[in-house]
């Protein structure tokens, strides 16, 4: 039997991604799931649910598979940061994912490509007030990897790349419970910005943002401060552009027979 009201499930990594959105819905209640922290709020009649997944391909997996389980959503959006892997996308930019790789222990395979249809609504919802998306190739990562290195393998093989850290295993996760998945990024650092330190280095054995391990690091290596400082100001641009990407892809999702 069909559900008499539609869900709609989403996931993003961390709280400087969703802040942004947060901001602009009103009404929304705030809950828990596993342990990590769960926004439900109604858009056009349909209840929308929104988890913190955390970092990394294990957390993104584990927190899609609670969403899975507590709101059986019709649909899956996943959004946040990435970096561009080529030039040809300035920070602040807005990629729809039309292809999505995933980078495990060195070997980088394909995974089956997000819902078209869904993509192609969230882009031309967009496109109608002015918010272009681009489309491209999601690299779903372990950490930071090196972008002429990872340039070097794909080879010019998919379009304007951005890496991150969670859309394969959302997407799996998604696609094995038979759900369509949309994925957006917002790029934080451009292609010719090599990151100069590992996520491990501020992070602790879960992916997660540990304070004393971020001021260790920088106490160890001040000259990472100006390139630190730099991509928070990135992030909060690219942020802001995001969640009205978000907003908007939320309205469109949740359109009668969107879905």
């Amino acid at each position: 039997m069909a559900k008499e009201n539609k869900s709609l499930g989403v996931v993003a990594a961390m709280p400087q991604e969703i802040a942004p959105v947060l901001a602009r819905i009103k009404g929304f209640a705030r809950g828990n799931i596993d342990g990590r922290n769960l926004y439900r709020f109604p858009v056009n009649g349909c209840l929308v649910y929104l988890i913190e997944s955390g970092m990394g391909p294990a957390q993104a997996a584990a927190a899609t598979k609670a969403l899975i389980r507590h709101a059986a959503p019709d649909a899956i959006l996943n959004f946040g940061f990435g970096g561009a892997v080529l030039a040809g996308l300035e920070v602040g930019e807005l990629v729809l994912a039309d292809r999505v790789f995933r980078l495990d222990q060195g070997n980088l395979a394909e995974s089956p490509p997000p819902d078209a249809a869904l993509a192609a609504l969230v882009q031309d919802y967009c496109a109608r007030v002015g918010l272009p998306l681009r489309r491209g190739g999601f690299i779903t990562a372990c950490g930071i990897r090196n972008k002429v290195e990872m340039a070097g393998r794909l080879g010019g093989s998919t379009a304007l790349p951005l890496l991150e850290m969670e859309t394969a295993a959302v997407l799996e996760q998604a696609q094995s419970a038979g759900i369509p998945l949309v994925a957006i990024r917002g790029v934080s650092d451009a292609a010719d910005e090599e990151l100069g330190f590992a996520i491990e280095e501020f992070c602790d054995t879960n992916l997660k943002l540990n304070p004393w391990r971020i001021a260790w690091t920088i106490a160890k290596r001040p000259l990472l401060i100006p390139q630190l400082i730099r991509l928070a100001g990135n992030s909060r641009r690219a942020g802001k552009r995001l969640a009205l990407a978000v907003e908007l892809a939320l309205q469109a999702l949740t359109r009668q027979n969107a879905f």
